[in-house]
């Protein structure tokens, strides 16, 4: 069968590539066509379009890259015709894919979205058009079964995909010696994001934070769609390590994190690390945001949980005075950092067992084969 992906951030390239993965085992044939990143390349087929040249995050940045996005949703969209897949698989990125999933749907081909697009916290209505225009979707949230069911639309549920990055995680059996750290001082891991916006607004915060600790090393994790001279721009003098490709080492060997949200916050609460939640952004696309979004949370952990389970920092909350004093709590108060790991005790619990990328491969092979 022919499969045709669509991946725009780092954290669609890793549940693309593991969905990749299971594909080839339960169809010795496959083929792949994809919009994805490094992870997904690794796997096989052909990469069309790097996630790097397509992740723009905000109201206000989305319209000055509009010529750019219509751009390749153009190439896409005849990129789609020209292969002639046997079936879309839209993963994540909704502002993309959902334009591409009602150009699919016009012309025949069937369509499935693995991780669904978080409608319950911008506009539920959405869903109404969603039913018309994806054929099988994927949830990977255990609550979105019940909210898509409010709307009369079944999905299937598959356990979240990180849970199966995780268990295929083999810790470096020489760290420190491999990522040149100290072992000596615990380690403050920085997870400032995978886009180049949302690094831009929230590292400088992060790297002010970091100068109240000098008895702790800190660590960037660096997404690996940018090299290290993007990184100096930031640090300057700063002595500030960043590893790439090692980010679940890195979290495997801290003592707390501070972490962008997104996928990122999950990630580091099922290796069980005291976080801080932060995001900032272009003024103008909070205040829309905060108007149009309808949801208590923004981190993944709380909104799983539903209750504050990690402290989050949004846009003026989040300043180096506030995530430093986040940090000492996380680090100094055994109490509160203790009751944050039982927290996380009972993530896992709900959380289930992993094995979603099998489980989505498998369905999507079934539902092919009843075409």
């Amino acid at each position: 069968m022919k499969y045709y992906l669509i991946a725009g951030e780092a954290s669609g390239d890793l549940h693309g590539a593991n969905l990749m993965k299971a594909l080839k085992e339960g169809d010795a044939q496959a083929e792949f066509r994809f919009f994805g990143g490094d992870l997904m390349r690794a796997e096989g087929g052909t990469l069309i379009k790097h996630y790097a040249d397509m992740a723009f995050m905000g109201f206000v940045e989305v319209i000055a890259n509009l010529p750019a996005i219509l751009k390749n949703l153009s190439f896409c969209k005849s990129d789609i015709l020209a292969w002639q897949p046997d079936v879309l698989i839209l993963i994540d990125f909704p502002g993309f894919n959902l334009k591409i999933a009602e150009f699919a749907k016009k012309n025949n081909l069937m369509v499935c979205y693995y991780i669904s697009p978080k409608v319950w916290a911008w506009n539920p209505k959405r869903v109404l058009k969603i039913k018309r225009i994806v054929d099988h979707m994927f949830c990977i949230l255990p609550f979105e079964v019940d909210f898509y069911k409010q709307w009369g639309m079944e999905v299937d549920y598959v356990g979240n995909p990180l849970l199966d990055a995780k268990a295929g995680f083999n810790p470096l059996p020489d760290f420190y010696n491999i990522s040149k750290l100290s072992p000596e001082k615990k380690i403050i891991a920085l997870l400032p994001g995978s886009r180049k916006q949302e690094i831009s607004y929230l590292l400088p915060e992060m790297l002010k934070a970091s100068e109240n600790f000098p008895d702790r090393q800190f660590v960037i994790a660096g997404a690996p769609s940018f090299d290290i001279a993007f990184y100096n721009r930031f640090l300057g003098e700063k002595k500030i390590p960043v590893l790439f490709n090692m980010t679940y080492d890195l979290l495997n060997n801290s003592e707390a994190a501070i972490v962008a949200s997104g996928t990122a916050t999950l990630e580091t609460a099922l290796f069980h690390v005291p976080q801080v939640v932060v995001y900032k952004g272009n003024n103008i696309s909070i205040t829309i945001a905060r108007i149009v979004i309808k949801i208590r949370f923004i981190s993944l952990v709380n909104l799983i949980m539903d209750s504050a389970v990690v402290k989050e920092l949004i846009q003026q909350e989040c300043n180096p005075k506030n995530i430093a004093d986040e940090v000492d709590l996380l680090i100094n108060d055994k109490n509160y950092r203790s009751r944050m790991l039982d927290n996380y005790n009972k993530l896992d619990e709900r959380m289930g067992k992993p094995g979603a990328s099998g489980r989505t491969a498998t369905l999507i092979v079934k539902y092919l084969q009843k075409k």
